[in-house]
């Protein structure tokens, strides 16, 4: 007799399978460890982890330089992701809108800007934009572009939340009175952010990696200063290994404050 597939997808697992699924994982570790033991040889081969690599690390200056760069990625990545949510509200609005006077600019804009490369449109604002009069500092020839690429994206995750709001919600909103601006504020909204929370996660991760750009504009974040030092003193594994981390514990903070924000009300 076959089990119905609510039991095969969802149910218990067999032990046959329990006990394939231990042995994959356990061959797909030692595998992932094996290449890191390889990487880290090589590494170790090539001299990368001789002294005179790391002994700059304990100097207060190396750390002062590279707290500036973070300030500076801190600082871009947190204006370009305040353009983003805002302007992808507008967006979101603009294409859910009845009006074609508003819905079509507003499609436009969202899939011309969903196509752009961002690091095209950087170049537009370093290369473009003076050649017409227009002159920007690097830090908005930085977080312009990336907060104009990522506001079409999150116009997008913003429709897919409201769209997953039960309809029955707006209905018994209307039925008690409320304009569609207060449906919209008070009970779609709100329901509508906590569907999205992670895919706004993922976003705002996404702008902290592309702050890396700054190299075209020479804008002094975390990437560009630790370029600084790798020509310095020559260490392009160290300076990476402390770079990458610098950069995980940066999304590690915006994922455990968006926690909160998914947090349901009581």
């Amino acid at each position: 007799m076959s089990r119905p597939l609510e039991d095969i997808l969802f149910g218990d697992t067999s032990p046959r399978s329990a006990a394939l699924t231990r042995s994959v994982s356990a061959v797909v570790s030692a595998s992932l460890l094996g290449l890191l033991a390889a990487i880290v040889f090589r590494f170790y081969d090539a001299g990368q982890f001789a002294a005179r690599f790391w002994e700059f690390f304990a100097w207060p200056t190396t750390w002062t330089f590279l707290a500036k760069g973070l300030l500076g990625t801190v600082q871009s990545a947190a204006m370009a992701a305040v353009i983003a949510l805002v302007l992808g509200l507008v967006l979101m609005l603009g294409r859910m809108s009845r009006l074609r006077l508003a819905r079509w600019p507003s499609v436009a804009l969202i899939e011309f800007l969903r196509g752009v490369p961002t690091l095209l449109l950087i170049y537009v604002c370093f290369l473009v934009l003076p050649s017409v009069g227009i002159k920007l500092s690097t830090y908005w020839m930085l977080t312009l572009p990336i907060g104009l690429s990522t506001a079409a994206v999150v116009a997008e995750v913003y429709r897919a939340g409201v769209l997953a709001v039960p309809r029955g919600q707006t209905d018994a909103a209307r039925s008690l009175g409320l304009t569609e601006a207060q449906v919209f504020v008070f009970v779609v909204f709100p329901q509508a952010l906590r569907y999205i929370v992670p895919a706004l996660v993922a976003q705002l991760v996404i702008v902290v990696k592309d702050t890396t750009f700054g190299y075209v504009v020479t804008y002094g974040e975390l990437m560009q200063n630790a370029k600084v030092l790798i020509a310095n003193y020559h260490a392009l594994v160290p300076v990476y290994l402390v770079v990458a981390l610098l950069y995980c514990l940066v999304n590690y903070a915006i994922s455990r404050a968006s926690k909160r924000l998914g947090r349901p009300m009581h």
